[in-house]
């Protein structure tokens, strides 16, 4: 049996303790409201996982008793033009259903302009969240410009989700950082055939609330699924666990 096969752990509820901090898990109510995903180009990986990611959060959030109603605002997808030359536009039947009819798309003309479109949309309340995808490293999105798309995140609690296509690591002020790839899908349980549902190699290499690592992720009956690859000790790179998953039987 392949790692693919295997079940991943449930989403969890509950903010963690910040003096002690705890590996991530799907379900945490405390999202930071600016994350960044590095992704190749010719995968899909980063759109997708920001949008597991996305849709992960607000769950969270309806599940607050005092909400009035399900999240349903218009969400935001911004992308320039060499991003949209790699990665293709937003196929909208391909969405998950809750997004399809709430999508708001931005084709930019460059990074400044994609840049600007990012922020002015985080600096409307009604929007769900906000989704970038920038291609490479280019000089207009410099500490500064990420600066400034953290703090308009932050001040009207609207979170951003950034994709680096084909981007190296650099300065950010991100509050979450990952780099992610596809991984192999589960075989579907009545068609062996039949394509399976995506799955994704996450490693969350900047975090400031929670022990980076790296895990599988996939989408399951709506819900994002993990299992632990790795976690990284709190106090070195040493990780525990580093080449064995340890996953966990979710509940039914």
């Amino acid at each position: 049996m392949s790692t693919a096969d295997l079940p991943l752990s449930s989403p969890v509820r509950g903010k963690p303790d910040s003096r002690c901090p705890l590996a991530w898990r799907p379900g945490l109510a405390d999202a930071p409201r600016h994350s960044e995903i590095f992704a190749a180009g010719d995968e899909a990986s980063g759109a997708g996982l920001a949008l597991a990611l996305a849709l992960d959060a607000l769950r969270a959030g309806d599940a607050d008793p005092l909400a009035d109603a399900p999240d349903t605002r218009p969400w935001l997808w911004v992308q320039d033009k060499e991003a949209l030359r790699r990665t293709g536009r937003p196929y909208r039947p391909g969405l998950p259903p809750a997004l399809r009819d709430r999508l708001i798309h931005v084709a930019a003309r460059s990074p400044e302009d994609a840049l600007f479109a990012l922020e002015e949309g985080l600096r409307c309340r009604e929007l769900a969240f906000v989704l970038g995808e920038i291609a490479g490293n280019p000089r207009a999105l410099s500490f500064t410009a990420a600066r400034r798309l953290s703090l308009a995140a932050e001040k009207h609690g609207v979170p951003l989700w950034l994709v680096r296509i084909d981007a190296a690591r650099d300065l950010g002020s991100a509050r979450m950082r990952w780099e992610v790839h596809a991984a192999p899908s589960p075989r579907p349980r009545w068609n062996p055939q039949a394509p399976g549902a995506a799955s994704w190699r996450g490693e969350l290499f900047r975090t400031r609330s929670h022990l980076p690592g790296t895990w599988l992720l996939r989408e399951d009956e709506g819900r994002l699924m993990a299992a632990s690859v790795g976690v990284r000790a709190s106090t070195g790179s040493a990780r525990a666990g580093e080449g064995r998953a340890n996953f966990n039987i979710r509940s039914a």
